[in-house]
């Protein structure tokens, strides 16, 4: 991703491996500050998850790779490991797909670094080609909503929702970008307009509330991250999609979701059965340090919602562009090892 620091320009990933350490950008401090943080063991990589340092499904997978890579180096047992990072957030699948996919590595005798690094790197180039397959879904003078942020700091680089956005500039579309800021951590306003701006997209921040006025009469499409999906297209996102996708078949607005293969979780038939993450109220009811609720009222504060899968016009994977009849052939070429 390019991210412009001060009078400085450079290209970098979301979590990387340099020097015996992971190295993360701390998505807490964006658009504030750009820091890069080192993490040398295992235990800190998980207290990074948990505590949303790094974050994004594909980003969260590439950390827990690093972080069974560093316990590998540091003779920690896998199995060990491998429980603590699972334990850190319960809704996006990738932590799980690649934890699992590094205990295999590891226990055939790959390296820990470059089993990790390839990790990184096949995300990376799904990513690719996400952008590349959703970039034929926008037009010349385009408006695309987003929710959350599911670009480069989220995917390692590139991005799922906004990798097509990315293509299609690059490609000389005159496009717009309808930022929602995604209360209550606002990772639209803070992150993807960040991410927009380093890469002069043009785009506005808007409310949450503001997503059906918009919707109504401006906006071409609209494409979202996941963070899993189930075997028959439901899927988690940040808490706020599941309206958008209702408004968007109400006006007859395409809703698409890009994700790639790993975020797919076919151990579970509905979206039903997608743990979905509470967290503190304080991130509710306080901004920083300072409380604005009156003292006393609780709040409620989901994570993510499930969204049904007739709600989505199509899945932008790797593989090309899905619609949700399409994914119980995704699973079966995954069973039978067969080409997509």
């Amino acid at each position: 991703m390019r991210v412009v620091n001060g009078e400085q320009s450079m290209d970098t990933r979301a979590v990387w491996f340099e020097n015996g350490k992971v190295r993360m950008i701390d998505q807490r401090l964006i658009p504030q500050r750009f820091q890069v943080i080192d993490l040398q063991d295992h235990m800190g990589v998980a207290e990074a998850i948990r505590n949303m340092t790094v974050r994004g499904a594909p980003s969260i997978g590439a950390a827990a790779a690093y972080g069974m890579a560093l316990a590998a180096r540091n003779g920690v047992d896998l199995g060990t490991a491998a429980v603590e990072l699972k334990g850190t957030r319960p809704t996006a699948y990738d932590l799980f797909y690649a934890v699992d996919h590094m205990v295999a590595m590891l226990e055939r005798g790959d390296d820990p670094v470059q089993a990790a690094d390839g990790y990184a790197d096949q995300v990376v180039e799904r990513c690719r080609l996400i952008g590349e397959y959703g970039a034929e879904l926008i037009k010349d003078e385009n408006n695309i909503m987003t929710h959350c942020n599911a670009g480069a700091l989220a995917t390692v680089d590139i991005g799922t929702a906004l990798a097509p956005i990315r293509t299609a500039w690059h490609r000389g579309r005159r496009i717009y970008v309808y930022v929602s800021e995604t209360r209550p951590r606002l990772q639209g306003m803070r992150l993807t307009a960040w991410e927009l701006y380093n890469e002069g997209i043009p785009h506005s921040i808007i409310v949450d509330g503001a997503a059906g006025h918009y919707l109504r009469k401006d906006v071409n499409l609209v494409i979202v991250g996941a963070d899993r999906i189930a075997a028959n297209g439901d899927f988690a996102n940040k808490i706020g999609t599941f309206d958008k996708a209702v408004l968007c078949r109400e006006l007859a607005v395409p809703f698409y979701v890009a994700a790639p293969i790993s975020t797919f979780d076919f151990s579970i038939s509905t979206g039903n059965d997608i743990v979905i993450e509470d967290r503190s109220e304080d991130e509710v009811t306080q901004v920083g340090a300072e409380r604005l609720a009156p003292e006393g009222s609780p709040a409620l504060n989901p994570s993510f919602d499930m969204t049904p899968a007739m709600y989505v016009t199509g899945f932008i994977t790797e593989v090309g562009i899905l619609p949700p009849a399409e994914i119980e052939r995704v699973r079966k070429a995954q069973v039978t090892g067969d080409e997509l």
